[in-house]
């Protein structure tokens, strides 16, 4: 019997991984993944690139970095993942099954590893919400397969404007608003366009003094939304 604590319920009810399935339904799911809980102290590495995987990682409490290293041993942080998010999900399905990246705990940190072939396989109970679970593991590989070749686009854009003013038209067709809700924090948006925080930022700056944009924190204005199409890539 997997025992899950009580503060921990709203962070698996929360979690993508366990969308459209009850609560009481995903503590007994947790006996059918039987999962494998560990606890990370700060600073501590939760997995290492290379390394062979302990299976899917859902963190429950506390904050990591998703990081690469250099040859120079540089660390580049690619995301930091709060609780109720996944890591791994992308290679714990591939042959090979080894850490693409490094996963560092930023805070004292509890995580669970969940056997990729408990999520896809036969569940040996017949759980009747055990199909929900696979559908949204299947979603959730798709939307982080289009959001990779949505930045391999981004990529092949090279000026900062015409990276920016895209990114900006594409949140205000979807947001059907000329005030966008940025989706995503200025220090993760600046590494989806793959370009440098400080950078990014004074080219915003430029923008807001020419009378394009308007921004405070996490919103967007667009002013001139004719100029801005203008620099669309």
């Amino acid at each position: 019997m997997v025992i899950i604590k009580n503060k921990w319920e709203e962070i698996l009810v929360n979690s993508l991984l366990f969308s459209d399935i009850d609560r009481k339904d995903i503590i007994h799911m947790l006996n059918c993944l039987s999962p494998k809980e560990e606890s990370f102290g700060k600073g501590e590495f939760i997995a290492r690139a290379g390394q062979p995987m302990k299976g899917l990682g859902l963190l429950l409490d506390g904050s990591v970095s998703v990081l690469k290293e250099n040859v120079d041993g540089n660390r580049i942080i690619i995301n930091i993942l709060k609780p109720g998010e996944l890591f791994g999900e992308m290679a714990v399905f591939s042959d090979e099954r080894v850490w693409p990246a490094s996963i560092s705990a930023l805070t004292g940190s509890t995580v669970l590893f969940i056997s990729p072939d408990k999520i896809v396989g036969r569940c040996a109970n017949a759980c009747s919400f055990h199909r929900q679970l696979t559908v949204n593991m299947l979603k959730l590989l798709s939307d982080k397969a289009m959001k990779l070749n949505k930045k391999v686009e981004y990529m092949s854009i090279r000026g900062m404007r015409e990276k920016l003013c895209t990114f900006f038209w594409e949140q205000y067709k979807k947001q059907q608003s000329n005030i966008i809700h940025l989706p995503m924090k200025r220090n993760e948006m600046a590494d989806f366009l793959n370009v440098s925080r400080p950078s990014m930022s004074r080219e915003m700056s430029r923008m807001r003094e020419e009378g394009l944009i308007d921004f405070y924190l996490s919103t967007v204005k667009i002013l001139k939304p004719d100029k801005i199409t203008e620099y669309v890539q």
